[in-house]
């Protein structure tokens, strides 16, 4: 195993050692006694932009895959297993990973590692049709409760449509289209767990009460025999022009509780200094109640019942700046509209003001600092910086990064992103209720 001491400098005390097993799993550890607790990260580089045009949503649909047995751990057995001993577990699917943790009692630590492991090494053992079928019509049911039967639910799939053009890796979201969820095969599945499931395309992380030497003894015991492979296609270039160009603009009439005016627009991508400086601009304009946006559309105007800009934060693509406004009484989307373009208008004249710096810094600061302060947050964040930008130290220096940023960085970035011509817009219109025919005092007098 090699190893690497960490850099102390700007990380608040935190520390992080790094390690790679002999067949490319890459190991970082972080110690810390505060509670006797400790939480496993496993980050596979594999995302929806790994996948091809027909097979949408297999990244999802392995994340769930995953939770269905390996060679010694049957069906439902990985959760049982870790809720049994006092832990808790999850796993996601984004654009650009897929992770898996747990946050377990220290003296159950070697059981979380053994079950990444026996996943890692052996899922192929346990995946047959049966598991297939029934984790495809969880997911499918995912899709119609989070997507297709809730209000506003396909905004985040139609605005990432508008926002990344036909072809691009990142077009289409992770949870897929319910078409290539159906086409998926078990033979497909299997190949894409052969490609992506390897531990040279994986980080884990362990933080926590930890003895640094015990626990690297039992990753190299559960996971040092688990075999590379070097088949992994490069991601498709996901780079597009620092701007749209002009406004993209869709129109739906559904049945939801309010018009709302939703808008994606164009910034930098995560780990650059210009994506820090964005992160500041759509806090000041957007981020909770104090901010620019709600004082003027909730507070002032009384146009809007909720107003927020954020930022999602992409390493391989363009960074999306997230708005969304849900319009008060029968308030016309234009007027909301006209109201935020004056905002950003200004805000790229003027810039932040000395408060408002100093409140956004502190807010990112703050949200910084309860992600690191836990022990499954620091691992998550080890996990993603090591993954997406090879070093996870930058992890514990990130806030200092983010309280460097001065005004006029904050102001450039809002005069050269945040324009009409670089958004992708979304306006939701409520669909007119059907008419009720008129009940009749017969048929009144019958139901009684």
């Amino acid at each position: 195993m090699g190893h690497t001491a960490t850099a102390e400098a700007g990380s608040g005390g935190l520390t992080a050692t790094e390690h790679r097993l002999a067949n490319g799993l890459r190991v970082v550890l972080s110690e810390d006694h505060l509670t006797p607790v400790a939480a496993v990260c496993l980050w596979y580089d594999v995302g929806s932009r790994h996948e091809v045009a027909g097979r949408t949503g297999l990244a999802h649909l392995f994340e769930h895959l995953m939770f269905q047995g390996s060679a010694q751990v049957k069906g439902n057995g990985h959760f049982e297993l870790v809720q049994g001993a006092g832990g808790s577990l999850n796993g996601t699917t984004s654009f650009e990973r897929t992770n898996y943790f747990e946050t377990m009692p220290a003296h159950q630590l070697e059981l979380a590692l053994w079950l990444e492991a026996d996943r890692m090494g052996s899922l192929l053992a346990a995946l047959d049709d049966e598991s297939m079928e029934n984790q495809r019509d969880v997911v499918k049911n995912e899709r119609r409760q989070r997507y297709d039967n809730v209000p506003y639910g396909t905004a985040f799939e139609r605005l990432t449509a508008l926002a990344y053009p036909e072809g691009h890796p990142y077009h289409h979201t992770p949870i897929g289209s319910m078409a290539d969820l159906d086409a998926a095969t078990l033979e497909d599945a299997r190949a894409f767990f052969r490609t992506y499931y390897a531990p040279n395309n994986a980080v884990l992380s362990v933080v926590g009460d930890i003895d640094p030497e015990r626990t690297l003894a039992w990753i190299e015991k559960y996971f040092g025999s688990i075999a590379s492979h070097d088949g992994k296609p490069e991601p498709r270039d996901g780079s597009l022009p620092e701007v749209m160009g002009r406004e993209l603009r869709e129109v739906i009439e559904e049945e939801v509780p309010a018009r709302a005016l939703m808008a994606a627009y164009r910034l930098p991508e995560d780990g650059t200094r210009t994506c820090d400086a964005a992160d500041l601009a759509l806090t000041v304009l957007g981020g909770g109640e104090s901010s620019r946006l709600y004082n003027r559309l909730v507070r002032r105007d009384r146009t809007a019942v909720a107003a927020g800009f954020g930022l999602l934060r992409l390493a391989g693509a363009p960074s999306l700046g997230w708005l969304d406004v849900k319009t008060s009484g029968d308030v016309e989307v234009p007027v909301i509209e006209a109201a935020i373009d004056e905002e950003l208008a200004r805000f790229a004249e003027e810039g932040p003001t000395a408060e408002e710096m100093e409140r956004a810094q502190a807010q990112l600061e703050r949200e910084w600092l309860d992600r690191l302060g836990t022990v499954a947050g620091r691992a998550d964040e080890l996990c993603r910086y090591a993954v997406l930008f090879g070093d996870p130290q930058l992890a514990l220096t990130a806030v200092r990064r983010v309280l460097e940023i001065t005004p006029e960085e904050v102001q450039e970035v809002a005069k050269a992103r945040l324009r009409p011509d670089n958004r992708a817009v979304l306006v939701y219109e409520p669909a007119e209720a059907p008419e009720t025919a008129e009940t009749t005092d017969e048929n009144e007098e019958s139901a009684k």
